[in-house]
């Protein structure tokens, strides 16, 4: 915890939800600073333009509210890059709330430097992943900044004492009308999490009213949706020959995923900090982008190229798991993933049915496929299936003389 008597101004990311209201008040008394709040709009379905009043309501200048659409950049330079490395954590996870946080992380600095403000401030708990993302990313952008992170300092640790503390300090408490989610949520534009609640229980079927984005399998339309999508260097840039910006692909992706039941992962993921989490996630754009992204790189990618990348992917979605976007290593990953794109372009069509996705079709002016080598027809010399015999023999010599001299393994 920073010492009070060094910090006369804060960057806050701000929801305007009632926890970081509780923090905006926490940080203007325990170290009677000023406030200064961010409000990103990343697509989380939200509106995010109440925050300013609420922030107004809680002693902001106006001048020191800010509230800011960021939703082509997050696409643009966070989601897209991490697409063309076809990131998944341990094998199932598409990175929603984790390529979100270097962004965040990004702003709360520079609002800093552009405010004078000496620290920054984020509501993330000391269980969790994004306490560690959001640090990391500061660090590595500002090494002089200090970080703090009430829900590692102070003593409001149960609801009860957070909602006793609003009580005492005037934070308006809004009372929603219907039931509250038991779940903890996430949202932008590439996915929603859910976790907590029911689901800290692992063997517990996520019901079906939790879901919010995508329609269940077993309602999505009896009829198949087709759709193309067409890619330059390694991006989408059209669907169906419509030419979009990256958010605007992302939200269609989203639209047309959720129709048709594509994107639901119930999981148990390894976190940074050392425990294992339960969670449920919803990423019917990313799901679409994934599958879309591998089948124009199978065409246009080199083997050992598109193989390389497959080794080095596990290592770079560990890298964004575990909040080092910023760090070199990434930016060296990057730079090599970013390389291998050049020709990755063309058109992927796509077969949506009930939760399934099915490649039908991929054509690339960059494609390496050779139907005159491939052809099970006659292929006018192209390939002289006489020399596979050489090169079958060179690749068995070290299983030969290890059978002779030790005979062959059982």
């Amino acid at each position: 915890m920073p010492d009070p008597s060094s910090i006369d101004k804060v960057v806050l990311a701000y929801s305007g939800g009632l926890d970081t209201s509780i923090i905006l008040r926490w940080l203007q008394e325990t170290y009677e600073c000023t406030v200064v709040t961010f409000t990103a709009d990343l697509g989380q379905g939200e509106e995010v333009e109440p925050a300013r009043a609420k922030a107004l309501d809680m002693g902001v200048a106006p001048d020191e509210i800010y509230i800011e659409d960021v939703r082509e950049e997050f696409v643009r330079d966070f989601v897209f890059p991490m697409f063309r490395a076809n990131a998944i954590y341990e094998g199932e996870y598409l990175l929603g709330t984790s390529i979100a946080r270097p962004l965040i992380a990004k702003r709360l600095v520079e609002i800093a430097d552009d405010t004078g403000a000496d620290a920054i401030s984020h509501g993330a708990t000391g269980k969790g992943n994004d306490q560690v993302r959001f640090e990391l990313g500061a660090y590595a952008l500002k090494p002089g900044i200090a970080v703090i992170a009430p829900w590692r300092d102070w003593d409001l640790g149960s609801r009860e004492s957070l909602m006793a503390y609003a009580a005492e300090h005037d934070i308006p408490i809004e009372m929603k009308r219907g039931t509250k989610s038991p779940f903890s949520m996430d949202a932008n534009l590439l996915h929603i999490s859910y976790e907590g609640g029911p689901l800290e229980d692992p063997w517990f079927e996520p019901p079906e009213e939790m879901w919010r984005w995508s329609t269940s399998p077993e309602e999505a339309p009896d009829e198949p949706t087709y759709l193309e999508l067409t890619y330059k260097h390694g991006d989408i840039v059209a669907i169906d020959g419509v030419e979009m910006t990256p958010a605007t692909v992302l939200t269609e992706l989203n639209r047309i995923g959720g129709e048709n039941g594509i994107g639901r992962l119930d999981i148990v993921e390894n976190r940074y900090v050392g425990m294992k989490s339960r969670g449920a996630y919803e990423t019917p754009g990313g799901t679409i982008m994934m599958r879309a992204h591998r089948a124009i790189e199978s065409l246009t990618l080199d083997r050992e190229v598109a193989h390389l990348k497959d080794e080095l992917m596990p290592r770079y979605a560990k890298i964004i798991y575990n909040g080092y976007w910023w760090s070199p290593e990434r930016l060296m990953l990057q730079a090599a993933i970013d390389q291998s794109q050049a020709a990755v372009n063309g058109d992927v069509r796509l077969k949506l049915y009930k939760g399934s996705i099915t490649c039908v079709g991929r054509r690339s002016d960059d494609s390496l496929f050779d139907e005159k080598v491939v052809t099970f027809e006659e292929d006018d010399g192209a390939y002289d299936q006489s020399d596979a015999e050489g090169f079958i023999k060179l690749n068995a010599l070290r299983l030969r003389t290890l059978a002779s001299k030790r005979g062959p393994i059982r």
